[in-house]
């Protein structure tokens, strides 16, 4: 029993940083506001000729389609006064496999979900100081693990983005379709990922710290108890 609950204690402190990382993700592929954000901040209206209005469309058709079970998108906007097919069909395809991502997020992230309530679940049913020890431990341990995997990619998007970002691709697409030229381009420039990195980061970073603060309180605490 003793080994399990070692193992269990592990397993959480890995989940933790793949939970953070997941839904961090999972909330930037829905976030209507970053697509905005994206957006304004790279003047993609000058850059597509589209009104603002058809930009706020396609973010909302985007997110509709990665959340659907289509298995193309097809988005119509209207340039000019007339309408148009906003993707070509390599496009489309790079969207798709971009959704098979998404979805393959989804599930690692509802598992570890899974994992971790079930495993702080049991930690807190028993009511016991050593089971709650164990749960604040592995949020700790979680964190301090998450925050070091947090440094090293930081560094690794501030020293060479363009580099990850293309060996990202590379690893995750079996065609070349993700450089296709069109407005898929336009609207997502490499710098609106470099923020979206960022915004990811930032969010993994503060959640760990705070699970990790909370852990390190109740430690403490229960350490003065016994002193």
């Amino acid at each position: 029993m003793k080994i399990l609950g070692i193992a269990a204690k592990w397993l959480f402190m890995l989940c933790l940083p793949t939970l953070l990382l997941t839904a961090s993700l999972g909330w930037a592929t829905n976030s209507h506001w970053l697509y905005k954000y994206g957006f304004e901040k790279y003047d993609v209206n000058q850059t597509t000729g589209l009104a603002q209005s058809e930009l706020d469309k396609v973010a909302t058709e985007l997110i509709s389609y990665f959340n659907s079970g289509e298995e193309y998108i097809t988005l119509t906007v209207v340039k000019d006064g007339e309408s148009l097919e906003l993707f070509t069909p390599e496009e489309t395809i790079h969207f798709k496999d971009v959704k098979g991502l998404i979805w393959l997020d989804y599930w690692v992230l509802l598992g570890t979900l899974v994992y971790a309530l079930a495993y702080a679940g049991v930690c807190l049913f028993w009511r016991r100081k050593r089971y709650w020890r164990r749960l604040a431990w592995g949020a700790v341990g979680g964190s301090s693990i998450t925050l070091a995997l947090m440094l090293a990619l930081g560094l690794g998007t501030f020293l060479g983005f363009r580099q990850l970002f293309t060996q990202f691709h590379l690893l995750f697409f079996s065609n070349e379709y993700w450089s296709a030229e069109g407005y898929m381009l336009l609207l997502f420039r490499e710098r609106f990922f470099y923020d979206a990195a960022l915004f990811c980061g930032s969010i993994i970073v503060g959640l760990a710290i705070i699970f990790g603060v909370i852990g390190g309180i109740y430690l403490r605490r229960i350490k003065g108890q016994t002193s």
